[in-house]
């Protein structure tokens, strides 16, 4: 295992880049994103060690960073003054453009992966979500219809202008808990911390046709705020979401009365859930119970590893796409995952990363769990 410590900035969102192997971006706070500035940083990993490549200050926390799908130098990040940020890692002088419309903190961002499409969408606090051409300086459309915040919002592999979202409850009453001596607004930071006040509506897991504007399903996945959700990458019609309520819960479109499967072993609200781009059944899910946990909801017992390597709350997660010169014997014809390693690096300078998280303890931590090396192997 590999870590980059970044001190008084603690993380909120990790990726990895869809071009280059051994490239990642996290997006941090300072403060516990409560105050201060936040972070954008650009790591490299190599065999030794991780390296910074570039690091870019924000003057409010970053939440949420996600990759162009067009380019392997430009990123965008979603701050907690309502704006997105966009990034050129050529250009260490500061975003190469600012959007902003949101009324609150953006929450999520994320970046179209059909062909086809050049857009992101964002997620924010006052609880609309917006879909964005980086090339314009407004919003395309804002799709409205939560009543809570928005936690997640992603885009279908699968299907063109299609996003899922993830909302939180409506706050009646505003809800403060305490974190090593910060009062901080409850928002879905922990299951069962002693406060006070009431909650109302929402708490749907949507799916949304941005064409239409429209939101053509909603679901109420959880009876808790839902913090995120994910897409399956080999069916279009399957999601996850994961909640404050410590659950995992598997949806199929195409029946919602039940969920396909319900993942219990956290202990602590779900901060983060992600599809294997490998596996089918196999996903990922972070906590604030400070663990990171593997699972494939198709076997029993279905969680396959529990990690353990963080001090603090757990909020970023992501599985590397590149797996040099393998086809996993999961994907279909029409899914090509094979990358050439060679054009990025040379062999012996650069380790291909499986997966990478970062945590509220200053740390981004690069590694490949025990599970997922005896799937290969076993695959092989």
């Amino acid at each position: 295992m590999k870590g980059f410590r970044c001190p008084a900035r603690h993380g909120y969102a990790v990726e990895v880049s869809p071009f280059l192997p051994s490239r990642l971006a996290c997006a941090t706070a300072q403060y516990y994103g409560i105050a201060g500035c936040g972070t954008l940083l650009v790591l490299e990993q190599r065999e030794a060690d991780v390296l910074l490549l570039r690091s870019f200050d924000w003057n409010d926390g970053l939440f949420d960073v996600t990759w162009s799908e067009s380019n392997e130098h430009v990123l965008v990040t979603g701050g907690g003054d309502g704006s997105l940020q966009i990034w050129d890692t050529a250009n260490p002088q500061g975003p190469i453009q600012v959007l902003k419309e949101h009324t609150q903190e953006v929450y999520a961002v994320d970046w179209s992966q059909t062909r086809g499409e050049n857009l992101v969408v964002s997620g924010s606090w006052d609880h609309t979500a917006k879909v964005w051409d980086p090339e314009r300086s407004q919003s395309v459309c804002t799709l409205q219809g939560h009543e809570g915040v928005l936690y997640s919002t992603v885009w279908s592999p699968h299907m063109p202008s299609c996003v899922a979202s993830a909302s939180g409850m409506v706050v009646r009453d505003e809800l403060y808990l305490k974190h090593e001596g910060l009062e901080t607004p409850l928002q879905g930071f922990l299951k069962g911390a002693d406060v006070a006040g009431s909650w109302a509506g929402d708490g749907t897991l949507r799916v949304w046709d941005v064409k239409a504007g429209s939101c053509r399903i909603a679901i109420p996945a959880h009876k808790a705020e839902i913090l995120s959700c994910d897409w399956c990458k080999y069916d279009q019609n399957v999601l996850v979401t994961g909640a404050v309520d410590c659950s995992l819960c598997v949806w199929d479109l195409r029946s919602v009365r039940q969920p396909v499967a319900q993942l219990l072993g956290h202990t602590y609200a779900i901060r983060r859930v992600k599809f294997s781009p490998f596996y089918k059944t196999v996903l990922a899910s972070c906590s604030y119970d400070f663990t990171v946990r593997f699972w494939d909801y198709s076997m029993s017992p279905m969680l396959l590893d529990t990690m353990e390597h963080h001090s603090e709350f757990v909020c970023g997660l992501d599985f590397n796409l590149h797996i040099p010169n393998q086809v996993n014997p999961q994907q279909t014809t029409t899914e090509q995952w094979v990358v050439d390693n060679s054009q990025y690096c040379s062999e012996t300078d650069v380790v291909v990363v499986r997966v990478v998280d970062c945590s509220w303890d200053e740390t981004v931590k690069i590694y490949t769990p025990p599970c997922l090396a005896a799937l290969q192997e076993a695959a092989s």
